[in-house]
C-alpha cells in the first residue's frame, strides 16, 4: 500500500573500484564526495562533480515527472528532497539551486525551494524570542502615529513559518503546497511526511539500516488509493533513490564462529609534558583568499587543455525497485540525459561558466563587479572556442551533441581549472582566512590514542613515539632526530594538520608527513612521496600556496616545504638548512 523504492542498479560511468556498484548507489562514501562535504565551506563553493552530476541526472527525471503529472492535470507538482550531512553542505545545495549552477530551471525556481534544518525547528518549539524588532523612537512615532509599525519576525517566528511549510507540503490550499524541492539536514528522519514525494537524494552518511528505511520512508507515502477498474488494483507508484544504499538484505549468519584472537598489545601515543620544548604550532587554515588584479590577463598560450574523460561521467542510469528484499533487474528504469544537450548550445556553456567563475571569485573582488564580469566572459569564450577542452575519447565524442553534454555535466570542473588559471597569474596577494574556534593548533592539542603499529621513541619530538607506517618514516625519524640542524619536528599523525586542494572538481584534504622548526626558528612542512601522479602534484601546489600564504601573513613566521622523493633526498634537504638564514629549497 506503498511507494515502491527505485534505487541506483548501474550506470554508464566507471562503477566503484570497491564495491563496483555504480557510484550514485551511496554518493557520499565516494572518496571525492567525503572528504569534501564533510568541511566548514562556504555556501558559494562548488558541489563535488559526481553530486552535480547525480542531480542533473535525477533533477531531469524529476522534470519528466513534473511534466507528466502536468499533463495529466495535476496542479500539485512532485518533490525532490535531498538529505543533507551537515548546516554548510546544505548551504551549498541551496546556493547551488539559488544560483542555477544545477541548470534544471524548474528545480531552480526560490519561491519553491525548501531549505530547513532541525536546529531550527527546535527553535520555533522552544520559543525563543530574540531582539530583531524594528522599534522606532518616540519622535518618529509622534510624527506618523497614523502610520502601522512594520516589526521584523523573531526567529522564533521565521522557524515556526518554517514548521508549517514542511508540514503542509503536497497540501493544497496550504502554505507548503507549491514547494517541489526541500533541502534538509538532520530532520527528514524524524517524523516529516508528505504523499507527493517522488525523488530522495541522499548526501550523508546511512550507519544503519533503520537510518536507511527512515529516510526512504518520507517517499513511500502514495498520492493515490484509488483502484484501477481494469485491474482491481492501486497504479504503481515510485520514488526514485540516490545516494541512499537503501536495501531489506536481512543479516545472514547464526553467530557461530571462530573465537577472535586477543588483541595485540596497544601503544599509548600522546603529548610528552616533559617534551615541551618540542612543541610546534601552526595556523588552523580554513582557506587561503585570492586577491586579484584589477585587470585580468590571462595568457591562453600558456594554458594547459583540460581533459573530461566521458567514462567517469554518468549519462545514463538504471533503477530497478526493491522487491522482496531485492532489486528486480527485470523492471529497469533508465534516465538518459542526450536530450539536456539540445538546451546548453555553446553560447549558453560560455554564458553560465563565466557567472560561475564570477560566483566564486566575486567575494575577493575589490573592483566593480560589472568589470570582472565583462572579463570573465571574454576570458571563458576564448577558452572554451580555443579548443582548451579535450574530451576523451576523441573519436567518439567528435559529435557536438555529446561534447556539449559531457561539458554541461562536468562544469563545475570548467570553472575550477579556469579559476585556478587566474589565480596562478592574476593574483596579486593571498589572504589567510582561519577557524573560528581554533585559529592556532599545537602538538599539545593532539588526544592521547593507542596503536598496534611499530613505534619508536623520540628525542626532538613533542610526541613521545613517532608511528611508522613505512620503512621511509622510520628513516626519516632517525635523520631528523640526529639533525643539528633540527630544532624540532613531529611526524602529522592525529595532528589535524591538513591542507585543502581541488582535484577533478572537489575539495579534498591531505596531511603532509612531517612539520620541522629549524634552529634558526624557520618552519619546514616535508612530505615524502614516491612516483608522482597528477593529484600528488595538485597536492604539491597547494602545499606551496599554503606556505607562501602563511609566511606572507607575518605572524607565523616563515614557512617552506620539501618533497622526499627517495629516503636519503630527507638527508639533503636538512644539510641545505644547516646554518643558513634562507629557506632549504624544494626536492
Amino acid at each position: 500500500l506503498v511507494k515502491t523504492p527505485r534505487v541506483v542498479v548501474r550506470d554508464d560511468a566507471v562503477p566503484d573500484a570497491r564495491t563496483y556498484k555504480s557510484r550514485l548507489y551511496h554518493i557520499y562514501n565516494d572518496p571525492e564526495v567525503k572528504d569534501d562535504l564533510n568541511r566548514p565551506a562556504q555556501p558559494h563553493e562548488p558541489l563535488p562533480d559526481l553530486v552535480l552530476n547525480a542531480y542533473y541526472l535525477l533533477g531531469f527525471d524529476w522534470r519528466e515527472t513534473l511534466k507528466a503529472w502536468q499533463e495529466g492535470g495535476h496542479d500539485i507538482p512532485p518533490v525532490m528532497i535531498t538529505v543533507c550531512n551537515r548546516t554548510e553542505t546544505a548551504a551549498r545545495v541551496k546556493h547551488a539551486f539559488d544560483h542555477r549552477q544545477i541548470h534544471i530551471d524548474e528545480l531552480c525556481d526560490p519561491d519553491r525551494i525548501l531549505h530547513i534544518d532541525s536546529e531550527v525547528l527546535a527553535k520555533a518549539e522552544e520559543k525563543e524570542e530574540t531582539d530583531s524588532t524594528n522599534l522606532r523612537d518616540d519622535e518618529e512615532a509622534a510624527a506618523e502615529e497614523d502610520a502601522p509599525v512594520e516589526r521584523k519576525q523573531t526567529k522564533a517566528e521565521y522557524a515556526e513559518r518554517l514548521r508549517i511549510m514542511v508540514d503542509t507540503v503536497g497540501k493544497r490550499g496550504q502554505p507548503g503546497e507549491k514547494i517541489q524541492n526541500v533541502i534538509s539536514v538532520g530532520m527528514l528522519s524524524e517524523g516529516w511526511d508528505a504523499k507527493n514525494v517522488t525523488h530522495i537524494m541522499g548526501l550523508r552518511a546511512f550507519t544503519s539500516q533503520l537510518l536507511c528505511e527512515q529516510v526512504v520512508g518520507r517517499g513511500l507515502r502514495r498520492t493515490s488509493y484509488e483502484v484501477n477498474p481494469e485491474t482491481g488494483m492501486f497504479e504503481p507508484e515510485y520514488v526514485n533513490i540516490f545516494g541512499v544504499p537503501f536495501s531489506f538484505l536481512p543479516h545472514e549468519g547464526n553467530g557461530d564462529g571462530p573465537v577472535p584472537p586477543p588483541a595485540e598489545p596497544k601503544t599509548l601515543v600522546e603529548p610528552d609534558p616533559a617534551k615541551k620544548e618540542y612543541a610546534i604550532s601552526w595556523p588552523n587554515v580554513v582557506r587561503i583568499e585570492h586577491v586579484f588584479r584589477p585587470k585580468l590577463t590571462l595568457d591562453l598560450a600558456e594554458v594547459p587543455p583540460l581533459c573530461l574523460d566521458a567514462a567517469q561521467t554518468a549519462q545514463v542510469a538504471e533503477l530497478a525497485p526493491i522487491l522482496e528484499g531485492k532489486p528486480d533487474v527485470t523492471q529497469i528504469s533508465r534516465i538518459e540525459l542526450e536530450r539536456l544537450a539540445r538546451e546548453f548550445r555553446t553560447q549558453r556553456i560560455i554564458f553560465e561558466v563565466a557567472r560561475d567563475v564570477f560566483d566564486q571569485m566575486r567575494p575577493a573582488w575589490k573592483g566593480r563587479r560589472e568589470i570582472l564580469l565583462a572579463q570573465l566572459v571574454h576570458i571563458v569564450e576564448r577558452f572554451i572556442l580555443a579548443g582548451s577542452i579535450v574530451v576523451e575519447p576523441r573519436l567518439f565524442y567528435q559529435d557536438d551533441l555529446l561534447r556539449r553534454l559531457i561539458i554541461t555535466l562536468n562544469m563545475s570542473r570548467v570553472v575550477q581549472h579556469i579559476v585556478d588559471l587566474i589565480r596562478q597569474q592574476d593574483t596579486e596577494r593571498l589572504e589567510l582566512v582561519l577557524d573560528r574556534e581554533h585559529p592556532i593548533r599545537s602538538t599539545g592539542d593532539m588526544r592521547p590514542w593507542y596503536t598496534g603499529k611499530p613505534c619508536e621513541r623520540t628525542k626532538k619530538s613533542h610526541i613521545n613515539v613517532c608511528v611508522f607506517d613505512s620503512t621511509w618514516e622510520a628513516s626519516h625519524a632517525f635523520a631528523l632526530d640526529e639533525c643539528e640542524a633540527v630544532a624540532a619536528w613531529v611526524k602529522n599523525d592525529h595532528l589535524s594538520f591538513e591542507i585543502y586542494y581541488v582535484y577533478k572538481g572537489a575539495v579534498r584534504k591531505y596531511r603532509p608527513d612531517f612539520l620541522v622548526r629549524l634552529q634558526n626558528g624557520d618552519m619546514l612542512v616535508v612530505e615524502t612521496k614516491g612516483q608522482e601522479t597528477e593529484e600528488d602534484k595538485q597536492k604539491h601546489r597547494a602545499l606551496v600556496e599554503w606556505t607562501k600564504a602563511v609566511t606572507s601573513h607575518g605572524g607565523f613566521g616563515r614557512w617552506s616545504c620539501a618533497v622526499a622523493r627517495q629516503p636519503a633526498d630527507i638527508r639533503g634537504v636538512l644539510h641545505a638548512s644547516r646554518g643558513s638564514a634562507s629557506m632549504p629549497s624544494v626536492v
